[in-house]
């Protein structure tokens, strides 16, 4: 993952990985590669979770990975894993994001995972016969499988949002808990056919709860090696991002011009201090 700024406008938030721009000479923008942690994640498990806050650049890495499992090489030219993947083998991914639209029942969530699997049928040239949300969407892995020849990697972003949304009403977050449990259920049933699996969202629920059965899932939230996934660390911002913060006094942990202490916008989950990107792209967009 590549985050990126450019300083002389407010950066927009970029979630796609495409929408990067793919050469820095000769314009304004700044780098800070993430593939060496895409790498790591790829060959040392299968299935995971990570918990960040919202706009911390979790739905950029889930990007990130849907682009190289699917091969798309020139994405990645000059970055870490250029030469470290194995860009012959494609895999079909199914990515479920639920950040947007704001749910409100049972039926809503329904009708908004059978829209998500629908749009990666026709993605994928796949088309399912089952009704039901756990047969279709563990027949979309099934077929998905058998018609590359290719395990499928499943790819769900905000994993949670659809219950925090609702979490000042009990009794339909429950229920919305419990429609989004039915879905999960399949990812162990489907364990067979999958290559890859990663989830992303603001909380952590219990597996008993929420994942229940999917106990090989690796809960990476607070795992030091993955403390700097998303973000940018102190020493991207004296180096990466020197030229334009040419006046921060990083004793003072502020900006001479008066804008607000950069050193205030960081998350410290036992991992050390990483700086939120859409506040730190904001403040030098001043």
């Amino acid at each position: 993952m590549t985050h990126h700024a450019r300083f002389h406008v407010p950066p927009a938030a970029a979630h796609r990985y495409p929408d990067l721009p793919r050469d820095p000479r000769g314009c304004d923008y700044c780098y800070v590669d993430k593939t060496a942690d895409a790498q790591a994640l790829v060959q040392q498990g299968k299935a995971y979770f990570l918990s960040r806050p919202r706009r911390f650049g979790k739905s950029l890495f889930v990007d990130t990975l849907k682009e190289l499992f699917e091969g798309n090489e020139a994405l990645f030219r000059g970055l870490h894993i250029h030469e470290q993947w194995d860009w012959s083998q494609r895999h079909p991914v199914i990515l479920l994001d639920f950040a947007a639209g704001v749910l409100q029942s049972r039926a809503e969530l329904d009708e908004a995972i059978y829209e998500r699997l629908r749009a990666n049928q026709q993605r994928l040239g796949v088309c399912c016969e089952n009704r039901s949300i756990t047969g279709c969407f563990g027949e979309l892995i099934e077929r998905a499988h058998t018609q590359t020849g290719q395990r499928a990697v499943v790819l769900i972003d905000e994993y949670d949002k659809p219950i925090l949304d609702n979490i000042e009403h009990p009794k339909r977050a429950a229920e919305l808990r419990e429609g989004l449990k039915n879905l999960y259920s399949v990812l162990k049933a489907e364990d067979a056919h999958l290559r890859f699996v990663f989830l992303t969202g603001v909380s952590k629920f219990s597996k008993v709860s929420l994942f229940s059965g999917l106990n090989q899932l690796n809960d990476i939230t607070l795992d030091s090696q993955y403390a700097t996934l998303c973000g940018y660390t102190q020493q991207d911002l004296e180096t990466t991002f020197a030229e334009h913060l040419a006046g921060v006094d990083w004793d003072r942990g502020f900006v001479d011009d008066g804008v607000d202490r950069l050193k205030d916008d960081v998350a410290d989950a036992r991992m050390g201090v990483v700086h939120l990107p859409i506040e730190l792209l904001l403040k030098l967009a001043l």
